[in-house]
């Protein structure tokens, strides 16, 4: 299968390399400064007693000339217009394109260019982040990849896929409904970026101090509440598994989003904060935890871009 990977970051970077080091035909497409550092240090993957890296095939915006079976989209929603864009020369009549990005909105947009064949639903779950040498630094075991066609049919790419991405040992899930796993993603995600968020701390700090217990309960019912006005409610066993990561005591976990906030880089707050403030308004339903988050994140995007 010949393999587009959009992104060499901690979700792309990581995927794509395993991927890659299975054997598939995996191509990086990525910026001149990402690849200028992949050429020189090469793909590393640390952390969790293991370290190791491959030479990968890089290709920057522009030097896309012919179809990829998989495109597997991982880039930040900031950068997810000029990426539709540069991926354009890469999708053909047979190609899927695997978006890994939290939230719905880059759905909207990728089927507004593609039309909604080649786009699949997509989920990932893997707990990665970036050193300051630009490698990936694994930091939990989990590596899961949901996938499934938008109209909750089953076919054969979709199984195609599964079975490529089960034999790079990645953890591959074809779920009914791909649609409402995002929106479980969805609620998860802003519920642990609203915790961490306004308060400026990890779980555990926040849990420390008098009422910060009380906090990731509140944020997850506002968020599952939109989620089940959707069409899409948060099964009990998530809900759980998310309150238990939310209100750990002693645990130092934090999500991408606030590391972007503390080292004073932009956030994916319009992406993943204010399009599901914006539906749950829509949706009649109210949210003043996640509208302060949002707005918290807005001042915040606002400074850093001026």
């Amino acid at each position: 299968m010949k393999i587009l990977v959009v992104g060499a970051g901690a979700t792309g970077g990581f995927f794509g390399a395993l991927l890659a080091r299975s054997g598939q035909d995996v191509t990086f497409l990525v910026r001149p400064h990402r690849a200028a550092v992949l050429r020189e240090r090469g793909l590393r993957i640390t952390g969790r007693d293991e370290e190791w890296s491959l030479e990968p095939r890089l290709l920057t915006a522009g030097e896309l000339t012919i179809p990829y079976d998989l495109v597997l989209l991982s880039v930040k929603a900031t950068a997810l217009e000029q990426a539709i864009e540069d991926i354009a020369p890469a999708v053909g009549p047979d190609t899927a394109i695997v978006p890994l990005l939290n939230g719905l909105a880059h759905m909207d947009a990728l089927n507004a260019r593609f039309g909604t064949a080649p786009v699949l639903g997509g989920v990932a779950k893997v707990v990665t982040t970036l050193s300051d040498e630009g490698d990936i630094v694994r930091l939990a075991p989990i590596a899961h990849l949901t996938i499934g066609e938008q109209d909750g049919s089953a076919s054969a790419r979709v199984e195609k896929i599964r079975a490529v991405l089960s034999e790079a040992g990645i953890d591959a899930l074809v779920p009914e409904d791909v649609t409402a796993s995002m929106w479980h993603k969805w609620v998860f995600i802003t519920t642990f970026g609203a915790v961490t968020g306004l308060m400026r701390g990890t779980v555990g700090e926040v849990n420390a101090v008098p009422g910060g217990v009380e906090l990731g309960p509140a944020v997850l019912a506002e968020a599952a509440a939109v989620a089940a006005a959707a069409g899409h409610p948060v099964p009990e066993s998530e809900r759980a598994a998310t309150l238990g990561i939310v209100t750990a005591t002693g645990s130092s976990m934090v999500p991408s989003l606030y590391r972007d906030l503390v080292a004073g880089r932009p956030t994916e707050v319009e992406h993943l904060f204010g399009d599901l403030v914006a539906r749950a308004r829509a949706l009649s339903v109210p949210t003043p935890l996640l509208d302060l988050a949002t707005l918290h994140l807005r001042v915040h995007q606002a400074r850093v871009m001026s």
